[in-house]
């Protein structure tokens, strides 16, 4: 299955994808043929918000053919959507994907939308690991530098797997390393134990011992 956003959308793609006999969900940007057959939902998402106060979306499906496409009808689901905000104007928030998936739009708009989680994961390894950190003056070294931000990202999902049932579940990556990691201790060990001193006024330290009891250590 191959899942791609708007940027990516292109005869040249769908003709691929066809022929290589592949399920595909490609996002496409919105014209006025599209914004026209997802009017009326969007009407109705309107009415919906206006009523309940709320975000509201409806789905929905047609057949479309762009003039690149040489004559060709591709399915084209979309989700006509009526955002509100906290103390903003409702808008409208049409979205329209290609694909040749048979389930219903909603279910497949649920499918294309899993897209977004595998991006805020690559996101973790840039901005909360530094994965593009290639400053180094030869290939290896880069190559290294990004071996290694693998390797601590491997780490870390494996902690997250641990805190699935405390307080730090949903926390991103820069959260727990600014909350668990970059902080100030003392470190003594004997024979038996390993001991971690925390200074007193440290802000997070019921959660720090929270998930350290969740990796296995012991709070006594």
């Amino acid at each position: 299955m191959v899942r791609l956003d708007g940027g990516f959308a292109g005869p040249d793609l769908f003709d691929f994808l066809e022929q290589e006999k592949l399920d595909y969900l490609v996002g496409m940007p919105g014209n006025r043929v599209l914004d026209r057959r997802a009017k009326r939902r969007t009407g109705t998402a309107r009415r919906l918000s206006r009523e309940s106060g709320k975000s509201a979306a409806l789905f929905g499906e047609t057949r479309y053919g762009a003039g690149t496409w040489k004559k060709k009808k591709r399915r084209v689901i979309y989700k006509a959507e009526v955002v509100r905000l906290d103390e903003r104007e409702p808008r409208d928030n049409c979205r329209f994907v290609v694909t040749n998936l048979p389930q219903t739009p909603e279910g497949v708009y649920d499918i294309y939308r899993m897209r977004g989680e595998s991006e805020n994961r690559i996101k973790e390894l840039k901005h909360g690991l530094g994965l593009d950190r290639t400053s180094c003056t030869s290939f290896r070294s880069n190559q290294m530098r990004v071996s290694i931000t693998a390797a601590a990202y491997i780490v870390m999902q494996t902690m997250r797997s641990r805190l699935q049932r405390t307080s730090l579940a949903r926390e991103q990556v820069d959260t727990l390393r600014l909350m668990l990691f970059k902080i100030g201790g003392r470190v003594t060990g004997s024979v038996r134990r390993v001991v971690i001193h925390l200074a007193q006024n440290y802000l997070w330290r019921r959660k720090w011992l929270q998930a350290a009891v969740a990796c296995g250590a012991s709070s006594s």
